[in-house]
């Protein structure tokens, strides 16, 4: 057993000593991988990620939730399980984040670049470089393929996206991120973006916009039955107005008889107009209800941590990504020392 592990210890060996001994290949490889390094190192941009940390309120879709599956797997009703289900909970927030109406929402955030104002879409589209090793598929693209037309924010149908708005929401996408602490619900927030001041202010900008866009879920149902409550309640007090001035007008008419048949349609009208006012009633605490059960749905979010400004870059330093090239060109070497010429050496 022993002989064997001596065995490829020299077998090793010997092999970086034949990588080794040929130090003119080495140093060609390491070389160029070094320029390549350093040239894709520059051509990269230094990208910065600002965070926002939330905790929402709590929703049934938790452990009660999970209780009442159980219980109805085992023939059992716990009650309050279907009626409190929340449709949007923390787990697909990030499938918020990438939908298309939600992205295109962001296009018209005002932002500060260097010191002049612009739209996060013209960012998007102006600051961003474009590496060198993209720009033969741009120049094909440019001359084979589909011009856009539409290269502003002026228009914009998010059922109908145009290339280069497309391309942007993509950006746009990746450029959020979303972490969920299964244990506590905490949401981690984080955008990045080529300028640390943009990227705080989109951090704070999603913040409030996944805010509110929970609320408005949360309180569409509720919204709805505030805006029936209002037209029943404007419909109520017109007809207790018209039935009141009907019966002050009546009884302005013939304030000095006496008939019979006057004091019961002035009763008439009386209880015509008390029944009114008992319906405008009804529907202005109705309306006042539907008010309390918009704020009882609105959500309230705790702000654990704000959007700052990021000081230091989150991309890939470039010293380390030469590094990492050297180390790709010194395996290069290798497999073109051990493998390579040799295969070559045996067509010839």
């Amino acid at each position: 057993m022993s002989d064997t592990k001596r065995v490829k210890e020299i077998d090793v060996l010997s092999l970086l000593k034949k990588v080794a001994s040929r130090k003119k290949e080495m140093i060609i490889f390491v070389s160029v991988f070094f320029v390549i390094g350093v040239i894709v190192a520059l051509e990269q941009q230094k990208r910065y990620t600002s965070y926002v940390v939330l905790a929402p309120e709590a929703t049934s879709m938790g452990m009660s939730q999970n209780l009442s599956d159980i219980a109805g797997a085992i023939g059992m009703d716990i009650g309050g399980g279907k009626s409190s289900v929340d449709a949007i909970y923390p787990d697909i927030y990030p499938d918020v984040f990438a939908s298309t109406d939600f992205v295109v929402k962001l296009f018209d955030i005002p932002v500060k670049v260097k010191g002049q104002k612009k739209t996060y879409y013209n960012h998007i589209l102006q600051d961003t470089k474009i590496p060198f090793w993209d720009y033969p598929k741009l120049w094909l693209i440019k001359m084979f393929g589909k011009k856009d037309t539409i290269p502003s924010t002026n228009v914009v149908n998010p059922y109908c996206l145009t290339k280069i708005q497309s391309e942007v929401c993509e950006a746009i996408v990746g450029s959020i991120g979303c972490q969920i602490n299964k244990g506590t619900n905490v949401i981690t927030l984080s955008v990045t973006d080529t300028d640390a001041r943009v990227a705080a202010c989109m951090a704070d900008s999603v913040k409030t916009r996944l805010q509110n866009y929970i609320t408005l879920y949360r309180t569409k149902k509720a919204r709805q039955d505030l805006a029936y409550s209002q037209q029943i309640n404007a419909e109520a007090k017109a007809a207790y107005e018209k039935s009141r001035q009907k019966y002050a007008s009546f009884a302005d008419a013939n304030s000095e008889v006496v008939l019979m048949s006057y004091q019961s349609k002035l009763e008439d009208l009386e209880n015509d107009m008390q029944l009114k006012f008992n319906n405008y009633s009804q529907t202005a605490q109705q309306v006042q209800k539907a008010q309390a059960k918009i704020q009882e749905n609105t959500p309230a979010f705790t702000v654990i941590q704000n959007a700052t400004v990021p000081l230091k870059s989150s991309s890939m330093p470039r010293t380390l990504m030469v590094i990492i090239f050297v180390f790709v060109g010194v395996i290069a070497d290798a497999l073109w020392v051990l493998v390579l010429s040799q295969a070559f050496g045996k067509k010839k």
